[in-house]
């Protein structure tokens, strides 16, 4: 499911090293995944906190490198993972409080952070099933928007996000952050419009999408067990024609107040409560 991805430096199996200067080549490469370039050259990205990083572990992400505040030296939670790390090759730093405060860019930094590989699955063998939901997303801008929806998706159950066109970077720190997690949970896939479309095509999925010119109430889309997909178009510009008129429908949110817009990330959280209220019945409870 992951694209196979260069790696910035070898790793001696087992290492452990304390550090504490901010000169530190393996620190300069840590924090150098701040910068986009960076993360794509080397096809990792930084995570922040205990639980998270738990959380990743446990649902099969390796750790590359396990960073923790000396203070955490000897809590049996910290101790745990970092023994797991270097169990599957990972390295582990043992730092002062003015490295992690470096690398994370916060003047209070989590106590635990950890270095991962980027995972994106192969966008053209998605193939949704009846009952599923995707979300898909062109040209997203904000990383707290796209950080909000993928924790969105996560807690709806849906399957995935597709990111269509040039989109945010949903490894930033920013996005990541404002994924609470959920980035370890939900699939990614990436396409271009054109990639999207040829895909709609041969998957058979029911494509709604938000529009300003949308003429149904998105309460009254008849997703009826479809595979479907909930298409969201860029902040500013919303979808463009390409991808409206292949959607098989456009719905519009309702609005009383002034507003003439609402924020993508809510927008995409009503759409995808709506899909998933009419899919999934549990014991005859609407979930």
């Amino acid at each position: 499911m992951s694209e196979d991805r260069p790696h910035s430096r070898t790793v001696r199996v087992g290492q452990v090293k304390d550090v504490t200067s901010l000169a530190n080549p393996i620190v300069k490469d840590i924090k150098a995944l701040s910068q986009k370039k960076h993360r794509d050259e080397t096809g990792t990205f930084l995570a922040e906190g205990m639980k998270l990083v738990i959380d990743a572990f446990e649902l099969g992400w390796t750790i590359r490198t396990l960073i923790y505040a000396k203070e955490q030296r000897g809590k049996p939670a910290v101790e745990q993972i970092a023994t797991r790390t270097v169990a599957r090759g990972g390295l582990v730093l043992e730092v002062s409080e003015k490295v992690l405060a470096s690398i994370s860019r916060r003047d209070n930094p989590q106590a635990v952070m950890a270095v991962f590989d980027q995972r994106f699955g192969h966008f053209e063998s998605i193939r949704p099933s009846p009952g599923e939901t995707w979300v898909a997303l062109d040209r997203v801008r904000d990383p707290g928007n796209l950080g909000t929806i993928i924790r969105t998706a996560d807690a709806v159950g849906a399957s995935g996000v597709i990111l269509v066109g040039d989109c945010v970077d949903p490894f930033s720190m920013e996005t990541v952050r404002a994924t609470m997690g959920s980035i370890f949970a939900v699939p990614l896939a990436r396409t271009d419009v054109a990639g999207f479309l040829a895909w709609k095509k041969a998957a058979g999925c029911f494509v709604v999408g938000t529009h300003l010119s949308g003429s149904v109430d998105f309460r009254t889309i008849p997703y009826a067990g479809k595979a479907t997909v909930v298409l969201m178009g860029n902040e500013q510009a919303g979808l463009p024609e390409a991808l409206a008129s292949a959607c098989d429908g456009l719905a519009r949110i309702p609005q009383q107040g002034r507003a003439d817009s609402l924020n993508l990330a809510v927008a995409t959280g009503i759409m995808l409560y709506e899909a998933r209220r009419e899919l999934l019945h549990l014991d005859g409870e609407t979930r």
